[in-house]
């Protein structure tokens, strides 16, 4: 049994630059504003993000809207060992939000997994004026997008009303606001993997996925009880890395994983020999 060894090359950049004073030059004052430091956040996009809330749960007997119109509690989108794919977004959103869900299907079509199957989606529109009408247009979009027929149960878009969806975005830690300037919402972009009880799971940020890192956050959020063993050795051999935002392999538990492996093996081995050897001198 052979064992690779993972290693990381950490390369450190230094930058070096000399002040106007160093190189006796002087600047004088105009009376303009100096300008705004590129760290800073345009005015438009102050209190907009997301407020990672791992551990919180999720009010399963909020009454949302589905894509039919029909008024049901979230509970209905959480089955037993099926986590849901949280994706807060606006169905007439002219950008970020449609890179979200493009970005969610094309890694759903790497996955063998399946909404209705091993795991749901949620779309919910945090636009209260957005109606049923906006999001069956939008899953209709989306289901000849993904082309996986039989799995229209598993993915649904939802509206609330304003009291509504403050109270779940809230709870989701998810902030927005609208920007008059343009006449759109500003607002971050996040798949949230929720476990079967509403609890939040796992925060996945952005427009584009890893299939591996989706398949990883669903089965965490399930305790392991999506998809089969060799999904659960992946899950034991991986931890989510909250700086990079994505999971990355412990070397440790693969050696541990191999040890074992190679204890059974020897087992396996050396048993049948044993057994051959009390025969012999019986």
């Amino acid at each position: 049994m052979k064992f690779i060894v993972f290693s990381l090359l950490l390369i450190s950049c230094q930058c070096w630059s000399q002040s106007n004073a160093a190189m006796g030059m002087k600047t004088s004052y105009t009376g303009k504003d100096l300008a705004k430091n590129s760290s800073d956040r345009p005015e438009e996009l102050a209190g907009v993000g997301i407020e990672e809330k791992i551990g919180s749960k999720l009010d399963l007997t909020t009454l949302v809207k589905n894509e039919k119109g029909e008024t049901v509690p979230l509970s209905s989108f959480f089955r037993a060992h099926h986590p849901v794919i949280f994706s807060p977004v606006y169905f007439n959103c002219p950008g970020l939000c449609n890179y979200h869900l493009n970005g969610l299907t094309d890694t759903l079509k790497s996955v063998d997994w399946s909404p209705s199957n091993q795991f749901d989606i949620v779309a919910f529109s945090f636009a209260a004026k957005e109606t049923p009408e906006d999001a069956a247009k939008k899953k209709e979009m989306y289901m000849k997008m993904y082309q996986r027929p039989g799995t229209e149960n598993g993915w649904h878009f939802v509206t609330a009303d304003e009291a509504t969806v403050k109270k779940v975005t809230d709870q989701v830690g998810f902030k927005f606001k609208w920007n008059e300037k343009v006449s759109e919402w500003s607002h971050a972009s996040a798949a949230i993997v929720i476990a079967p009880d509403g609890t939040i799971s796992r925060y996945l940020p952005g427009i584009q996925f890893e299939p591996r890192d989706v398949k990883l956050a669903l089965n965490e959020a399930a305790n392991g009880k999506v998809g089969n063993l060799a999904d659960s050795v992946m899950l034991y051999c991986f931890k989510y890395d909250r700086h990079q935002s994505k999971y990355g392999l412990q070397v440790f538990r693969v050696m541990q994983l191999g040890g074992a492996a190679t204890v059974l093996l020897l087992a396996l081995w050396l048993i049948p020999v044993f057994l051959r050897a009390k025969r012999e001198n019986s």
